[in-house]
């Protein structure tokens, strides 16, 4: 029993008060603490941060590679056209509805640094991010059906190919 005390006072005191210190030090310091500085610049450029992947994985390509595969992919002047143009327009909504979410998020982070935040408020500004949440990504996600209409069935296996997607060999039926 003594022994057991001696291991276990020894245990103790090599833990330093960083065991206990929060993953969320310097967090508070941010500008959103909800978001990261990355999450923020990605929402400001409308970058897609995962919301299309369940498309992309399944062979829906996204425009902003299909351009970047353009060669590659062997596209027509008419299809390249046509992306370009769906990519600009995903892009501004994504970009608008980033802008919408970041004010959202500050709202909420506002509220509970004021401290002046119930159930009822919490739950519309909650409401509010899901909201414009499922927006954007729909933004990401109809992008990606309207680029597939744009190719043809080669064209998204060639896509799927380049990306290094070599899983589940299903239909690239339109």
């Amino acid at each position: 029993m003594n022994k057991l005390a001696s291991v276990l006072l020894v245990m103790v005191s090599c833990l330093s008060p960083a065991a206990a210190e929060s993953p969320y030090v310097g967090q508070e310091l941010r500008e959103i603490r909800s978001l990261s500085a990355k999450e923020i610049a990605s929402l400001q450029r409308g970058d897609g941060m995962g919301f299309a992947k369940l498309a992309e994985l399944n062979h829906f390509p996204g425009p902003k590679h299909v351009l970047e595969l353009a060669n590659e992919l062997s596209l027509s002047p008419g299809q390249l056209s046509e992306t370009q143009s769906l990519y600009e327009e995903m892009r501004r909504n994504a970009v608008a509805l980033g802008r919408e979410l970041l004010l959202a998020e500050a709202r909420l982070d506002q509220l509970f640094t004021e401290q002046s935040i119930s159930s009822e408020t919490l739950e519309a500004a909650l409401l509010e991010i899901g909201e414009i949440r499922a927006r954007l990504r729909y933004a990401h996600l109809e992008a990606h059906l309207r680029q597939k209409k744009l190719l043809r069935p080669e064209q998204i296996q060639r896509y799927d190919e380049l990306r290094g997607y070599h899983g589940d060999a299903r239909t690239h039926d339109h």
